[in-house]
């Protein structure tokens, strides 16, 4: 036991002497003699070991990802993921206007124009087309109950969305806006370089389609950069109200289809209840969506919202592919109203919320930002008005419709305060490790 004390002593001494040397060969050679020893490392040679180790690593992990890019190279159609494209990515932020305050608030005050001009245009003459076909006698009393119901949003309470103008009333007022943040949360998917060609789509609580519309406006944008690639949409539309998704889809194929690019789009619809679980969830085919999205389904009262998360898990659990990832868009002040906490702009705690948030969902978080007109997370007091109107980009093109059906007086500007969320199964995060 002394002799092999008095070695490990030796050894240590002769090591520290070839790293004073720079004989790291011969450093490496007594580390050897130490841990064949099974005695307790000296802190410089505890160090040594320590260093060698992540240069093992980082040198092992570099010809990993050489061997995994010479894969791909060779085989370009094993991938199923849309490559980034710089001059695209910077095109997104230079329209939206993109300031980044840390990494995970991003300020956005742009939009790019053409694309929404042109849906903003669009979905006008849609809309007045459609409510201009129910006799005048009746058509007064039918929009005032849709617009009393969608207006209880603002006192907190979940709207029913049942009443004939619904689906109009909701397009006007709601769906460009929710437009342009899934349109923002598909693009931060994207440059993360998780967005598949072949994409399949399960939309829970889909109301009109929103999620794929932002999606499609997307690949519009990107169709001078060579960023499209031939590629599919299948889309499956999970919603209770059959009329917001008949007129979804009846916009749909009114615009979006005679775009200037294919959009090569398959839809699947089930209406039913989310709550119905047990007569639905023979219908979703297993395993097998690679994303799977909520956006905005979040509700205010607690016991639904229970009820929902625990069905939102089992849909994750049964129906996401192995690798497959869940988007789930939610409004700032609401993710925190969830927890009663106020937002405020301690990262900790919005990190601590947002972990509570995913873990009820049976989820594991990959990445989320915060994504803010105003670039804060906190309410503005006032003066939003002034500053949306100096900042913000307007919704010119709905101006007419909106003051027509829903007594507006001024004109909106497109604004954002939203949580763009990415997760994983946590089964499927487990057994990576």
């Amino acid at each position: 036991m002394i002799a092999q004390i008095i070695r490990g002593w030796w050894y240590n001494l002769q090591l520290q002497q070839a790293l004073k040397q720079d004989k790291f060969q011969r450093a490496d050679y007594f580390l050897k003699k130490l841990d064949c020893l099974g005695i307790k490392l000296s802190l410089s040679a505890k160090l040594y070991k320590q260093n060698l180790q992540a240069k093992n690593a980082v040198s092992y992990y570099k010809k990993e990802t050489a061997n995994i890019a010479k894969r791909l190279q060779n085989n370009p159609s094993q991938s199923n993921l849309l490559q980034p494209n710089d001059n695209f990515i910077k095109y997104v932020h230079q329209c939206f206007k993109f300031v980044e305050h840390d990494s995970n608030k991003l300020q956005i005050t742009g939009i790019d124009r053409p694309v929404f001009d042109s849906l903003e245009t669009a979905l006008a003459d849609f809309v007045e087309e459609e409510i201009n076909k129910v006799n005048p006698e009746s058509r007064e009393l039918k929009l005032k109950e849709a617009v009393d119901d969608l207006l209880m949003l603002k006192k907190g309470i979940d709207p029913t969305y049942s009443y004939y103008f619904s689906p109009h009333i909701y397009l006007l007022k709601y769906f460009t806006e929710n437009i342009y943040c899934t349109y923002l949360a598909w693009f931060l998917v994207y440059k993360s370089g998780l967005l598949p060609k072949d994409i399949k789509i399960l939309d829970l609580a889909a109301g009109p389609s929103t999620s794929v519309y932002g999606l499609a406006l997307l690949l519009s944008s990107a169709a001078n950069f060579s960023v499209l690639s031939e590629g599919h949409i299948l889309y499956y539309s999970l919603e209770q109200q059959a009329a917001l998704q008949y007129r979804g889809l009846q916009f749909w194929r009114r615009y979006i289809e005679f775009l200037g690019h294919s959009t090569n789009a398959y839809f699947r619809f089930n209406t039913c209840n989310i709550f119905d679980y047990q007569n639905y969830n023979s219908k979703l085919p297993d395993r097998f969506f690679n994303f799977i999205v909520i956006s905005h389904c979040f509700f205010y009262d607690s016991q639904k919202r229970q009820e929902s998360f625990q069905i939102y898990s089992q849909i994750f659990q049964h129906n996401l592919c192995p690798d497959g990832y869940v988007l789930l868009i939610v409004q700032g002040r609401k993710l925190f109203n969830m927890y009663d906490v106020f937002p405020s702009e301690e990262v900790t705690e919005e990190q601590a919320v947002i972990e509570i948030f995913l873990d009820e969902l049976g989820l594991h978080l990959e990445w989320y930002q915060y994504l803010t007109s105003t670039g804060k997370r906190t309410s503005v007091k006032t003066g939003f008005a002034k500053f949306a109107q100096e900042n913000l980009p307007p919704q010119n093109y709905l101006k007419s419709a909106r003051q027509k059906y829903l007594q507006e007086s001024y004109i909106t500007h497109y604004t954002i305060d939203d949580y763009v969320i990415l997760a994983k199964k946590t089964d499927d995060k487990l057994s990576n490790i």
